[in-house]
């Protein structure tokens, strides 16, 4: 088997099982091309060979029968974004104001993962307390995009996504409360599941905040659906985590599902080359057998964009200014206009009038769900932001300029609409090298369906199984 470190998750477990690969021969592979891509992608912290090694190592007598039984990810080099603690690990949030901060409990998909057998070789990079699309800071520099590293990965799972992408992880992490799983899958050609709020347990306070996830990414929907069931279900100290809902190995039919397709979402602007990838994945889905009708989805961005912020400036702006003074220097600039520009919504709107823009946006997905069972969309409308660019006066999109820069995405609709699950799947790449993504929205708690429609169009476009379409690192 060439190129190791681009097999599937699932390819790689079941060469473990029968024989072909060990644990050890894949951190090698993996680490190897660390080595090689780091100084370039810049996306993993806290590569400890030995420890890691020493896991591989005992991954191989399971296999072997000398040890216990093999478990779900016994053996497979995973990484987990930083933000996820693990206890007595240094945890950083990617700021210079946590030196010194060792996480004191482990999160709990951190747990299952390494309960799982999993081989955690590395932790990802993010931005600055995640509250960025893009993922660099003055901790741990910039973080590129591995097919073109003029380009971010984006943010705030961005060491996630561009491992996977540079072959560097099998499986890592992400959370997620604003599109910052789906926004790197997007910007990297990789999966990333947004599941429905509760599926995935979280640690408190933050498990009690709608707006956020955690989990699953990966380079096919099988890898995604994999790491999913593992980290998936109640946990107890999730008050409101849910039961689990397995996704099947069987991934398959999509025959006579009518699938909405809108190539945006009410007024946010998508770049001709976001439209026409939108397109060609809709038709992969037509020709996998199922129904697809455009839709329009009536939803202001201007009323999306002030209820998002009033929700963090309610919630996620108020936990950072507990580190410093939201004026801190030593804060990075795009932290301190997030955290101005969310506590000036909170401050001008207030929570009442910010959930009724809410439920605004819950109708109009309600409409298009009465008579489809899934929802296709792009997932970024622009074509990448730069790497190391604040974007601290926004962007322009088709035409359009945003004072915001992160709601070139349409992701945050999903974060309002939170109980709907999400799959990133990549749709193709634009002409500067940037893979483009789709929302494959399925209806609240609908998981397995989101999963299926996601694996018929990967099936049908075939972009990791053709070994053209990796990056040229």
């Amino acid at each position: 088997m060439s190129d190791l470190h681009y097999l599937s998750a699932t390819e790689v477990l079941r060469a473990f099982r029968a024989r072909e690969l060990s644990p050890v021969e894949v951190l090698d592979a993996v680490n190897a091309r660390a080595d090689a891509v780091e100084p370039t992608v810049n996306a993993l912290l806290e590569r400890d060979h030995e420890d890691f090694r020493a896991a591989a190592v005992a991954a191989e007598r399971r296999y072997a029968g000398t040890g216990e039984a093999p478990r779900a990810l016994e053996g497979l080099p995973v990484a987990l974004k930083e933000e996820q603690p693990i206890q007595g690990r240094s945890l950083r949030f990617g700021s210079r104001l946590t030196e010194g901060y060792v996480a004191d409990e482990t999160h709990p998909v951190a747990e299952r993962v390494l309960a799982a057998g999993a081989v955690v070789h590395a932790r990802t990079t993010t931005p600055e307390f995640s509250c960025a699309g893009f993922t660099h800071s003055d901790l741990w520099g910039v973080t590129r995009n591995p097919w073109n590293p003029d380009f971010t990965p984006g943010g705030s799972s961005g060491g996630s996504g561009a491992a996977l992408a540079a072959g560097t992880a099998y499986l890592a992490s992400g959370s997620d409360i604003g599109g910052s799983i789906r926004i790197p899958a997007s910007f990297c050609g990789v999966v990333g599941f947004k599941a429905p709020y509760g599926r995935v347990p979280a640690l408190p306070p933050f498990n009690l905040d709608v707006y956020c996830h955690d989990g699953a990414m990966g380079r096919t929907v099988a890898d995604v659906a994999l790491f999913h069931n593992v980290v998936q279900g109640r946990h107890r100290v999730d008050h409101v985590s849910l039961p689990a809902l397995p996704i099947p190995a069987d991934l398959g039919d999509v025959r006579g599902l009518r699938v909405a397709l809108a190539v945006t979402l009410g007024d946010f602007p998508v770049e001709p080359e976001v439209e026409a990838n939108t397109r060609t994945f809709a038709d992969a889905l037509k020709a996998a057998g199922a129904v697809v009708e455009e839709v329009r989805v009536p939803i202001s961005r201007a009323a999306l964009t002030e209820a998002a912020l009033v929700h963090y400036g309610a919630v996620m702006g108020p936990s950072m200014a507990e580190v410093a003074d939201p004026d801190d220097p030593r804060f990075m600039a795009y932290t301190r206009q997030f955290l101005a520009l969310s506590s000036a919504a909170f401050a001008r709107t207030g929570t009442y009038a910010g959930m009724a823009a809410e439920s605004a946006v819950h109708l109009a997905l309600a409409e298009v769900f009465d008579g489809h069972d899934a929802l296709v969309c792009p997932t970024v409308g622009g074509l990448g932001f730069e790497a190391g660019n604040e974007y601290p006066d926004g962007i322009d999109v088709a035409g359009t300029h945003l004072d915001l820069y992160i709601f070139a995405a349409l992701t945050p609709v999903f974060n309002v609409a939170s109980r709907h699950p999400v799959l990133n799947v990549p749709s193709g790449r634009a002409s500067n090298g940037v893979p483009t993504g789709v929302q494959v929205v399925a209806r609240p708690y609908d998981d397995v369906t989101a999963f299926h429609v996601g694996a018929a169009a990967e099936r049908e476009l075939g972009l990791w199984a053709d070994p053209a379409w990796r990056p040229a690192l």
